[in-house]
Formats: C-alpha cells, sequence, structure tokens
C-alpha cells in the first residue's frame, strides 16, 4: 500500500481518468483542428480509394434499408459485408451512415484514436497503479508513428482501438468471473465486428500468452480455468454473424492455406528507423515519407521517449509482466523481419494458417502495443533508476549518431539523405529535451517548475511524434468526395450503370495508377478518381471490371489477375463482360467508349463443357464469342442437358443490388447466361422452381431454361450469415442478461 501511495503521489494528482481523457482529447484536436472542425477531411492512400468509397456505399444501402451483402459494382460483383473490414455490422458505424460522411468517417477514426488511449491508460493504471504512468502510456499508444498510418482504415483504426480494453476486460474476467465474463465477451465481440483480422489475432495472441503465464505461476484459482475458453467462445458467437459469412469466403477465396505475401518486410537496417525514423527512404507521392521497399506503413516509429523507457524495462524491471511483454515484442521483431531471416519463413511452412497475414510489417503492431506498458513499467519506478535511465539515454545518444553518420556515409538508393539528416539531428534533439524531463522527474524535492515535469514529458513526446515525419495523414477540401463527380465531368456515352454496361481500367491504366503519385493530395485523388481507380467507381455508382478488396473468389481473382497480368487486351473477353468504356492511351483520366459491347444478359449460346484452364485460354482468343458459345466447369455436366445453340431472346433484365430478374423466350431448351460474377450464395429459379446455377465461362453465371418464356431469378441469399445471425442474437441477449442481472450475495 506504502508503494502505492507513493506512486499515486508521484503523479501530483493531474491524471485522473477524467482529466486524462480530457487531455488527450485536446491533444487529438490540436494534431488534427482541420478535421474536427469539418473544414478538412482525410484522403491519403487507402482511406480515399477504399475505405471511403465503401463507406458510401454502405451508407447508400442503409438508407435504401438493405444489408449490403453484395457489391455489384466492383469485380463484375464480389461479397461485400463477408470482407469483414467493411465493418457493416460494428455498432458504432452508425456514426457515419447517420452523419454527414465527408466528417463523421473522419471523425470516427479519431474518436477511436482518442478512445483506444484512454483504454491503454486504463489497462496500464491496472498493472503499474500509476496515474502519471498510465497517462504516458496512453498518449504513446494513440500517438506513434504506426497508430497515425491506421488512421487511413477505419476497421483498423477501430480494431487496434479495441486492443487494450479487450486486454483489460478479459484478464478482469478470468481472474473475477461473474458479471465481468459478460462484459470481455461484448469487448471481445465489439473488436471483432470492427474487422482487423491482423489485430484481433495479436490481440487475442497477448492474452493467450498472458493467461498460461498466469496458470504457470498460479495467479488465479485453477478452478477458473474454464473462463477464458468460455469467453473465447462467447465472442466468437457473438460475432458470427460475421465470422462466418468471412470464413465462407476465405474458404472459397484466393487466399488459401499456402498463400503468401512477403513484401514490405522491415528491413535488416529497419532498426534505425525507429531511432531516425527517416533513414534509408524519402518522400514520395502526395508527401508522405516511405523506408525503401516498404509501402504497408509510412512509419513505425515509437517515439524518443517511448522507446528509452521501453528499453530500460527490459533491462531492470524484474515483473513477469515485463519479462512477457518483451517475449511479446521479439517475436514481433522477428517476425516483421519476414524473408530477411530464415525464422518466419519457416514458421509460415509449420503454421500454414499464417499466411493469411500478408506484409510481415504488421507484426510490428505487437511492438507498438507493448511499448508503450514497458514504458509505463519504467515510469513508475523512475526515481529508483537515475543511474541507469542516464546509461540507456547515452547508448541511444550514441546509436543515433551512428544512424547519421552511416547515412551521411551510405550509397542506398532512392535516400534523401539531406532530410534523414535534419531529421536525425531533430530528433536529437527530442532525445535531450527528453532527458531534461527525466532529469526532473527524477529528482526526490518537489518544486514547482518540477511539479510541471509530468505534463511536460508527455507533450514532448505528443510533439515528437507529431513531428517525426512530413505528415502522415494529409487532408483536403471535402469536395473531392462528391457524388457523381466523375460523371458529370467525362459526360459517358453510355454511360455505366447497374445492369448496363460497365466501364474497364485498362491494363495500361492499372500499372500507371500504381506508379502515378502527384505530390498533390487533391490532385493525385482527382486524377485518379476520373479514372475510376480503386473503388472510387462506388462514388458515382459506376460498375466496373476490377476493384480492390482484400477478398475475392478463387475464379474471379484468377480471371481478374489475367486481364491485368498481360500487356494486351482481350477486346472479345471484353465484350462479353459489357465493357462500354475503357481507359484511353493518352490519359488515365479519359475514356474512350466501346460499341461492341453484349448486354449483361444473353441466351441461346452453345454449351461446351472443359477444364478452367481451358476457358480460360478460348477466352483471350480472338475468336471468343460470348454470344455465340458459352464454357461450363465440368462439375455442371449432370446438370446440362444440351448440346446445340438456339435462337433464344432475352426480353428484358432488371439488376438490384442482390437479385436479378430476367424475362426469357426459348423456342428450345437455352442456356440464360449472366456476366456477373459466380459465387455459391447466389441461387437460381426459373418461374418459381429452383434449378442449379452454372458457372460459366470460368467465373461467371449461367441458367439452364426449358422451351417456352419464362421468368428467371437469381437472388443472393447467405446462408452462413442467416446461420451466424441467429448464433449471434442468442449469444448478445445471454450475455447481456448475465451482464445486467443482480449479482446473488
Amino acid at each position: 500500500m506504502t508503494d502505492i501511495a507513493e506512486n499515486r503521489a508521484f503523479t501530483f494528482n493531474w491524471f485522473a481518468p477524467s482529466r486524462f481523457a480530457l487531455l488527450l482529447a485536446l491533444l487529438v484536436v490540436a494534431s488534427f483542428p482541420q478535421v474536427i472542425s469539418g473544414a478538412q477531411t482525410f484522403i491519403a492512400r487507402d482511406y480515399g480509394f477504399f475505405a471511403y468509397p465503401l463507406a458510401y456505399f454502405q451508407k447508400q444501402c442503409f438508407w435504401h434499408g438493405q444489408i449490403p451483402l453484395w457489391d455489384p459494382y466492383n469485380n463484375c460483383g464480389i461479397p461485400f459485408l463477408a470482407q469483414w473490414n467493411t465493418m457493416p455490422l460494428y455498432p458504432p458505424s452508425l456514426i457515419y451512415l447517420l452523419l454527414p460522411l465527408t466528417w463523421s468517417l473522419s471523425f470516427f477514426c479519431l474518436l477511436h484514436l482518442w478512445f483506444g488511449g484512454v483504454g491503454m491508460y486504463f489497462l496500464a493504471r491496472r498493472w503499474t497503479a500509476n496515474d502519471f504512468a498510465a497517462a504516458f502510456a496512453g498518449t504513446a499508444f494513440s500517438f506513434s508513428g504506426m497508430t497515425l498510418n491506421l488512421l487511413m482504415w477505419p476497421s483498423h483504426t477501430a480494431t487496434w482501438s479495441w486492443m487494450p480494453w479487450v486486454v483489460l476486460a478479459v484478464e478482469t474476467a478470468w481472474r473475477e468471473g461473474g458479471r465481468r465474463m459478460a462484459i470481455a465477451a461484448i469487448a471481445g465481440a465489439f473488436q471483432m465486428l470492427a474487422g482487423g483480422p491482423e489485430i484481433i489475432f495479436f490481440t487475442w495472441l497477448v492474452l493467450l500468452a498472458l493467461w498460461i503465464e498466469q496458470i504457470a505461476t498460479n495467479e488465479f484459482p485453477r478452478r477458473a480455468f474454464w473462463r477464458f475458453p468460455v469467453i473465447v467462445a462467447l465472442v466468437a458467437m457473438m460475432a458470427a454473424a460475421q465470422l462466418l459469412p468471412f470464413l465462407d469466403l476465405t474458404a472459397h477465396s484466393q487466399r488459401q492455406a499456402g498463400y503468401a505475401d512477403l513484401r514490405w518486410s522491415m528491413p535488416g537496417h529497419g532498426w534505425a528507423n525507429f531511432l531516425v525514423p527517416m533513414a534509408f527512404g524519402g518522400v514520395r507521392g502526395e508527401g508522405i515519407f516511405f523506408q525503401n521497399g516498404q509501402a504497408w506503413t509510412s512509419s513505425y516509429y515509437l517515439g524518443i521517449a517511448t522507446l528509452w523507457l521501453a528499453l530500460l524495462a527490459i533491462w531492470k524491471c524484474r515483473n513477469r509482466r515485463v519479462w512477457l511483454l518483451t517475449a511479446v515484442a521479439m517475436v514481433g521483431v522477428i517476425c516483421a523481419l519476414g524473408e530477411n531471416t530464415p525464422i518466419f519463413p519457416a514458421v509460415r511452412k509449420l503454421v500454414p494458417q499464417l499466411s493469411f497475414i500478408t506484409y510481415p510489417v504488421k507484426y510490428l503492431l505487437l511492438v507498438t502495443f507493448v511499448a508503450p506498458l514497458l514504458a509505463a513499467f519504467s515510469l513508475a519506478r523512475l526515481r529508483e533508476q537515475k543511474r541507469e535511465i542516464g546509461i540507456v539515454g547515452a547508448v541511444l545518444l550514441i546509436l543515433m549518431a551512428a544512424i547519421i553518420i552511416w547515412v551521411s556515409r551510405s550509397s542506398f538508393p532512392n535516400v534523401n539523405a539531406h532530410a534523414a539528416l535534419l531529421n536525425g539531428f531533430s530528433r536529437l534533439a527530442f532525445l535531450v529535451l527528453t532527458g531534461i524531463v527525466f532529469l526532473c522527474l527524477a529528482r526526490d524535492t518537489d518544486g514547482r517548475i518540477l511539479k510541471l515535469a509530468p505534463l511536460a514529458l508527455i507533450c514532448v513526446a505528443w510533439l515528437d511524434v507529431l513531428s517525426h515525419e512530413p505528415v502522415q495523414n494529409p487532408t483536403v477540401q471535402p469536395g473531392v468526395y462528391k457524388p457523381n463527380l466523375a460523371r458529370e465531368q467525362l459526360a459517358m456515352n453510355p454511360q455505366p450503370e447497374l445492369g448496363g454496361p460497365r466501364a474497364m481500367v485498362s491494363p495500361k491504366a492499372f500499372l500507371q495508377f500504381i506508379q502515378l503519385a502527384l505530390s498533390s493530395p487533391e490532385k493525385n485523388y482527382l486524377a485518379k478518381r476520373l479514372g475510376y481507380c480503386a473503388d472510387c467507381n462506388l462514388l458515382d455508382g459506376a460498375p466496373k471490371v476490377d476493384g480492390f478488396f482484400s477478398l475475392a473468389p478463387h475464379e474471379n481473382d484468377s480471371l481478374i489477375s489475367m486481364i491485368y497480368g498481360a500487356t494486351n487486351d482481350f477486346p472479345r473477353l471484353d465484350d462479353f463482360m459489357g465493357v462500354s468504356q475503357i481507359t484511353a492511351p493518352d490519359e488515365i483520366y479519359h475514356w474512350l467508349p466501346r460499341t461492341t459491347f453484349l448486354p449483361l444478359v444473353t441466351a441461346g449460346q452453345k454449351p461446351t463443357v472443359m477444364s478452367d484452364w481451358n476457358a480460360l485460354t478460348l477466352m483471350k482468343d480472338p475468336k471468343f464469342d460470348g454470344s455465340k458459345m458459352v464454357f461450363l466447369g465440368q462439375e455442371d455436366t449432370p446438370f446440362v442437358t444440351i448440346t446445340n445453340g438456339a435462337l433464344a431472346q432475352v426480353l428484358s433484365s432488371k439488376f438490384g443490388l442482390q437479385n436479378v430478374k430476367i424475362e426469357v423466350d426459348a423456342p428450345v431448351p437455352s442456356v440464360v447466361v449472366v456476366a456477373q460474377t459466380y459465387y455459391h450464395d447466389w441461387h437460381s429459379s426459373v418461374d418459381g422452381r429452383d434449378v442449379p446455377l452454372l458457372r460459366a465461362n470460368y467465373a461467371f453465371q449461367a441458367v439452364q431454361v426449358p422451351q417456352g418464356r419464362h421468368e428467371v431469378v437469381l437472388r443472393y441469399i447467405d446462408q452462413a450469415f442467416e446461420v451466424g445471425v441467429a448464433i449471434s442474437i442468442i449469444a448478445w441477449i445471454v450475455c447481456l442478461w448475465a451482464g445486467l442481472r443482480r449479482p446473488h450475495r
């Protein structure tokens, strides 16, 4: 009790929960005043090309009373809810569904930035019993290079913000039981519904390690062993409505076991960027700095103070929890190196499921989570480590000086040595300033000026991270997201529309989008938006051939990869897919009309059953004619009874977001072909009678109809979602009842 009292006295009673929450809110507002006010909005990278268009599509569905199960505008149709990172079932998504999107989506991200810091505060406060240490940990968690990088993904930011809350709630639950278990399950379910799979995996990895450590050391009764597995089961059940469709899509997607993408690993010299964040890299498009060979995160800088204190904790804190956090950090660093060491590739061979986590640098999220907690342990006992903190500071000073010399003499390509040197000297200044604050904090006497040292340390740490690179999240005027902006400026004829013709980004333009990186974020975005880059077409309601999603049905992904992996175009395949507009050869935002495109629904083709490889090969052939021939998968042989073509007519077709209605007149039994992505959740009927949905032309849909005039209906029915909803409703009712009921005395 004496140690706790002294630790609390050391905080000068400045950092009680309500005061810290207010302080952190002020820091968030000071960091992004133009976003909070609504004068500007985020735009860079995936925020503008992925997150905002998907939120816009989700909002359109919401106000039309539809659950966004399917996106008919991208990839010739693709599952939407099952992607998971689209957040259709995450309750706080109502923030941007109900409020003006240009402001509310950015506010949603910043609100979670604050929420995560408050969660880390309470976690560190429980573990250190020190309000000041907890306040520093909360600030360091919200303001680090990696955390600020996550702002471009609202789903990742939301998932990340729940990580400290889930660790705190679940650990408390397995130790205390009772209604705490319901609270932990609810917190875990909220994180699960937010939809950042890697961060969720890291959260439960940390909890598993913590649980095993506490079992081994008898920190809670063995009879309570069952609590953690029960919480895991409850979380899975409460999020089943999202998890089951995701697992179903994953099983039918391009990310099969063994799928691996080791790009963007942390290089061997990447440790230098923890100290000099702009070493070995340069400012790329939109004015954002990137390490050479890295494109997933613009930074993983922790801040000088956080790194300093974390290293001190690793060295001096004799605490099992510190040792566990250190082990987690080491695992994160080793895995982040990816292919640069033999360890991680070997682990992936042993555990193929890890291949679903692309880009090994993501494992540094473990370090970003652990470092503020390690720093809190050091800060809580800073006055006991006066000499050691000076030694760690001296080591950091020597390392930073060595990095500066290294950069000045290096011959790495694409490295802005001048900017890196300036960055190194500025970090040296923050190192000295941090050291002065540490010296004030470590003094035994408490003068009036010294009482400002805790607040000074938090402000210095915040300013260090905020200034460690050029802006990570540039902002622009909200007008760039105006709906139908491209339609109005391009005036395509005919216009791409749902159920009608599609636009197609040419393979050449697709590569240009990757390479184009204008220094002005606004010009960069507008140029690419007019070319329907990534998912920007959703803002205009314009269907197109490709899209930008994490998961796609396997056949669809293979087809798109074939199209955009070739140097030449396949005009007859484009005709079949209904392409009426294709990127012009001169500029990526100019379009050329095509007059030979087919309607999305055709009938009467001659069916031929063949292997997938042969179908893909023949569809590239200039002789391929989608109006006269259709290639069916070998698995459909039992359902096809016709061998010849016919003069069948499609009288009408009407496409909805999740259904298609077709009227067809066939003089003899015929095949009706729909140029929409084949996925097993689509079901077909003829005149109200269920019939098999055939896989046509490798990745599309077809239905056999009998002679005569018939109504063909295609409906998207996600049975995994329906089962998941039933499970989730039961689990939520149980947890809410358990959490709200009065405990027995």
